[in-house]
Parts: structure tokens; sequence; C-alpha cells
């Protein structure tokens, strides 16, 4: 398994494996102009040149980054890609001097094993909201806030 920066060519197989989890209503949809217009900021894993995971980095602000659109495809979790994945945009905030990441998410479990912490989404800022704006769960929302402040 390898973990890169996405390329144009990974756009589909992006927008598969978000979709797939946007359907279940475990995951917030993303359109393929999204992933097109942010794909600088996606991340894939690939396995025997099949991609089998995506995660999104999104700087928020200049100490703060959002981990987003973190999925592994049906059959591969278990395996270390999401951890791989986490690592992966851990270190890419790292390396832009970014202070603190944060998610929002329904699997709080998966982020506590790779140190983050729960946190109050009041004390996240109001630039987070962008995406609460669009989703229908808005006003009944699911999501858990963890964090993870960088060395």
């Amino acid at each position: 398994m390898n973990t890169r920066n996405a390329k144009v060519k990974d756009v589909e197989a992006i927008y598969s494996l978000i979709s797939h989890y946007a359907q279940s209503d475990k995951m917030l949809f993303r359109s393929k102009a999204y992933i097109y217009e942010n794909l600088q900021m996606f991340s894939v894993a690939e396995t025997d040149g099949q991609i089998v995971g995506c995660c999104n980095l999104q700087v928020i602000w200049a100490d703060l980054a959002e981990i987003k659109s973190l999925a592994v495809a049906d059959g591969y979790q278990n395996k270390g890609i999401g951890k791989a994945l986490v690592e992966n945009a851990v270190a890419r905030a790292q390396n832009l001097g970014i202070k603190k990441v944060f998610a929002l998410t329904l699997e709080p479990a998966f982020f506590k094993k790779h140190g983050f912490t729960v946190v109050d989404m009041e004390t996240l800022p109001m630039k987070v909201w962008s995406d609460c704006a669009k989703c229908p769960k808005q006003d009944d929302c699911d999501e858990v806030a963890v964090e993870k402040t960088l060395v």
C-alpha cells in the first residue's frame, strides 16, 4: 500500500469512495467539481494500482487545518489504510507549519487511537462551519469534533 498526492486520474475513484459513504449518511457528499477544484488537497492510498482510500487536508487558518473526506474502501478497513492517510495528512500539516489538526467524525474512537482528543465543537472557529451550512443534518448534527496538537 502506498499513500500519495492525488492526481487527476484519481478523481473518479475518490468520487466513488466518498459517494459510497455519503449515500449511507456517513460522510458529506462531494461533487466531482469539488474534488477537481480541491484535488491538490487530496491524498490517496493505492494497492496494486487500485485506489482504496482517500483523505483531504484543508487549511483553515494559519494554525489550523481540517482532515475531511477520509474514506477507505469496503474490504480494506482495519488494514492500516486509514491510519496511513491520517498520518500523511498530519505530516503535510506539519510541513505547512500548522499547529493543530481537527476532524468532524462519526468515528471518534478511530481518531483517538491516533492521538486525537475529543473537543467541544463550539471551540472551533466559525470558518469551520461552512460545510455545516450545506449539511442536511446541520440542526441535528451527530458528528464529534476531534483535534490533535502538532509538535
